[in-house]
């Protein structure tokens, strides 16, 4: 079947996303864990570039955040992550829409054809 970019970048996108929304439950899990430090998935920048060059395929990678550590040496930062999480769960909602508004439109072409 034939993938155009813009569901091969909404593909990419609810993966990106869903890698992000398990890295912030871990992380808010190891909020406590001496020497832990955060991670962040990153994926937006690529996936742009992707998009651009016709493409839309990216997978997501996870990095090490830099933020300052606490005493124990751990750097999770409870306002942060759920922010990210707000962020994430609304991200995710406007893609899973716009994927399933994709496959309607795909549904209603060959449909009419």
């Amino acid at each position: 079947m034939l993938e155009s970019v813009t569901s091969a970048a909404l593909n990419s996108a609810l993966d990106g996303l869903a890698l992000r929304q398990r890295t912030i439950a871990n992380n808010i899990a190891n909020i406590n864990t001496p020497n832990y430090h955060a991670k962040r998935v990153l994926f937006e920048d690529a996936l742009a570039k992707s998009v651009d060059a016709g493409n839309g395929h990216v997978t997501a990678s996870v990095a090490r955040s830099l933020e300052p550590t606490q005493l124990n040496g751990n750097n999770v930062n409870l306002d942060t992550e759920t922010l990210s999480n707000v962020d994430t769960v609304l991200r995710y909602q406007f893609a899973s829409q716009a994927a399933g508004n994709e496959f309607s439109a795909m549904r209603a072409a060959i449909r009419t054809s």
